[in-house]
């Protein structure tokens, strides 16, 4: 897995932002319902903006996404807005994965990458491992790397496009398996827990097992 593959998917601007917005009320006066007229377009803008916000998780799927907060950062609607290092520091299913990527000096260049599907292990996951053997690897930069990135695909896989063979950013394949709402990913069969949470770059599925390259 080398750095320089997933560099060189970055640079397109987040897809999913979302900004929340106020709209006008009308008021009585003649000059102020010609403010309002001019601002119908707004309020009807806003509150389209709004209802999406809050629609963030509404295309999720899982038994594990009611672990994911109601609100703040971590919620979907918080994760909607933020590329995905950023979105993953602030689930706190995903802390584990968060300090890997850090020790890794991915999160900018997974912050400023294009389109991506990002299979995320929970901290559940990580704990799978001897605890040796995970210091090893976060350890050797050169291993974590590769480690981290064979959990990445190029381009957002909505549910319909995940299943099937792809190719990983650490350039070697890794399969999925399985339809509807029920998959598992790589060798290990590692179980989707919440899948298709959506990051401003990014399509997240948060899986139960660490995939290995």
């Amino acid at each position: 897995m080398k750095l320089n593959t997933i560099t060189r998917t970055g640079g397109v601007a987040a897809s999913l932002a979302l900004v929340l917005g106020l709209g006008l009320s009308a008021c009585g006066s003649d000059d102020s319902g010609s403010d309002s007229k001019s601002g119908g377009s707004g309020s009807s803008e806003t509150t389209s903006e709004e209802t999406e916000a809050t629609e963030a998780g509404a295309q999720t799927f899982g038994e594990g996404c009611k672990l994911i907060p109601a609100d703040g950062e971590g919620s979907f609607n918080g994760m909607a807005t933020a590329p995905v290092a950023s979105a993953a520091s602030a689930n706190p299913l995903l802390t584990t994965l968060v300090t890997a990527v850090g020790e890794a000096e991915l999160v900018d260049t997974l912050n400023g990458a294009d389109a991506l599907t990002v299979f995320a292990p929970t901290d559940d996951a990580f704990a799978k491992i001897p605890k040796a053997d995970l210091d090893a690897v976060l350890a050797d930069k050169a291993l974590l790397t590769k480690v981290l990135t064979h959990h990445v695909v190029a381009g957002q896989l909505s549910p319909d496009e995940v299943a099937g063979e792809h190719e990983t950013l650490a350039g070697d394949m890794i399969t999925v398996d399985g339809a509807d709402e029920e998959f598992t990913v790589g060798k290990e069969n590692a179980k989707v827990l919440c899948g298709n949470i959506p990051t401003a770059n990014a399509t997240v599925y948060v899986v139960d097992t660490v995939l290995m390259p």
